[in-house]
């Protein structure tokens, strides 16, 4: 196993062996020394690592030499077709032809299609440029569902918990409505339309669209993540809610922090609990991972519900800030020990690659635009060696820009589905206008019932290709600060 090539004399050791298992890192940052070694099996796991095939990773594996070469994944397809070109261009180069090639045959058409305004002719069009994709690469494609091949795993039930705004967040949803980023939004978005046919807007142009994403997302969490001292609206807030002695950190403003407090309680966790001879039980009925997009939202779940309101809970927690060395331990303290109660968890850092067979309980309080973060993160806890029913929480402030990126999820599942399964299924879609309405709050509850007819619709948009990685702290720590954002809210 490899950590890193350039040890004195390794290299030379790496040619007596038969089999050699080395981090994406390392080989990226060697492939020099890997490029001339002539394998027989290359096996990539997690391959849909190369989903991007113009990453310095994706060009450093396309050099490897191997008689076989096999991906292992879960989710071969996480936003689009486009990234399927890139695997098959690993599994067997020119298979799928170049990459514009498979951009005019197929991915333009299946975009296309998926217009609102599109014709009766592309709609056919996409049809059936998605149906002659399937039959390509069918063959090529192992897929094994959990329930095929692990007939004793219990089952893995999903519950949507809703949520109402609180009305601190409702008064901030609507300023935000009113204000100049709203406007320019709307702009950049209706210009984006108009000029689809063109090249794609770069991530630059339409910083400020994801700006206001990252806003309104922090918002529906929370509003002490978007209520800082460079909010326009932070002194007078802070002021009137210290006139009603209260502050920002009273969960009453959070409902999400509230509906989490009530299912931990429902949980048997924090209500002092006792067993049938009156002494207060040590061990829970239930074990609880809850997940969290940003470390920001993990800290006011701990400072804010945790200690203050549920200081029997016992908790563990997991996120970027602990060293890599240090998380297997973590990991290993939770599962073995039943007087845990809880673990907290970054999805970006506990949602691969862990397993928490300890947990029979997943809480999402935020959720990622890519279905295959949050199936990776819940599929934690339900996988060999659960023993119970496990259930999945996810918790959603209804009527807001949350709803709707739940039906981006079910969109992007669909597309998925539709390529790799041996079922097919229709494509739907979203215009201008559905998109415009990510922003906006809907007050009669009408998002509710989108979700079983409208909700799993996508739009063509160049701007949601974009949104894979909408929820990478770290990016929009470096590319998008919203302290020159919240000036716009004005």
């Amino acid at each position: 196993m490899l950590s890193e090539i350039r040890q004195p004399g390794l290299q030379h050791q790496v040619k007596r062996h038969n089999l050699i298992v080395a981090s994406y890192d390392v080989v990226r940052n060697d492939i020099d020394f890997f490029r001339n070694i002539k394998f027989n099996y290359c096996i990539l796991d997690e391959g849909h690592v190369i989903k991007n095939g113009k990453t310095k990773l994706s060009k450093a594996v396309k050099q490897l030499t191997a008689n076989y070469r096999i991906i292992l994944s879960g989710t071969p397809i996480q936003n689009n077709v486009l990234e399927l070109w890139s695997l098959f261009d690993f599994l067997m180069p020119g298979f799928l032809g170049t990459e514009r090639q498979f951009a005019a045959r197929y991915g333009k058409p299946i975009l296309a299609s998926r217009d609102a305004r599109s014709s009766s002719r592309e709609q056919e069009a996409g049809v059936l440029a998605m149906d002659a994709l399937h039959r390509q690469v069918l063959p090529f494609l192992l897929r094994r569902m959990k329930e095929d091949v692990l007939q004793d795993l219990p089952p893995k039930i999903i519950q949507d918990y809703y949520c109402n705004l609180s009305p601190l967040q409702v008064q901030l949803y609507e300023d935000f409505a009113k204000s100049r980023a709203k406007c320019d939004v709307d702009e950049t978005v209706s210009s984006a339309a108009l000029s689809e046919e063109t090249e794609k807007p770069k991530l630059k142009a339409t910083g400020h669209v994801f700006q206001a994403l990252q806003y309104l997302r922090k918002l529906c969490n929370h509003p002490a993540l978007v209520l800082t001292p460079q909010h326009p609206e932070f002194k007078s807030t802070t002021e009137k809610l210290a006139v009603q002695n209260s502050s920002l950190h009273d969960i009453q403003h959070a409902p999400k922090l509230s509906a989490l407090k009530q299912l931990l309680l429902d949980c048997g966790l924090g209500n002092g609990s006792t067993s049938e001879s009156g002494t207060e039980s040590v061990v829970a009925q239930h074990r609880i991972l809850i997940f969290c997009q940003l470390k920001s939202m993990l800290d006011i779940v701990e400072y804010d519900l945790l200690k203050p309101h549920l200081p029997s809970v016992t908790y563990l927690r997991l996120d970027g800030s602990i060293p890599p060395g240090q998380r297997h331990s973590i990991v290993s303290r939770f599962n073995n020990d039943p007087s845990i109660d809880v673990l907290l968890l970054t999805t970006h850092v506990g949602g691969l690659g862990l397993n928490l067979t300890g947990a029979d309980t997943v809480v999402f309080v935020e959720h990622d635009w890519n279905p295959m973060r949050d199936l990776q993160a819940m599929d934690r806890a339900h996988r060999i060696g659960q023993k119970r029913v496990v259930n999945v929480y996810r918790l959603i402030t209804r009527g807001t820009l949350e709803e709707k990126i739940m039906g981006l999820q079910k969109f992007k599942m669909n597309i998925a589905n539709t390529v790799i399964s041996q079922e097919n299924s229709s494509l739907q879609s979203m215009g201008t206008d559905q998109l415009l309405d990510l922003f906006t709050l809907d007050k009669d509850g009408k998002a509710e019932k989108a979700d079983t007819s409208t909700s799993g619709k996508a739009s063509i948009k160049s701007i949601l290709e974009n949104l894979s990685d909408l929820w990478d702290q770290e990016q929009y720590d470096s590319e998008y600060s919203l302290e020159n954002f919240m000036q716009s809210l004005k």
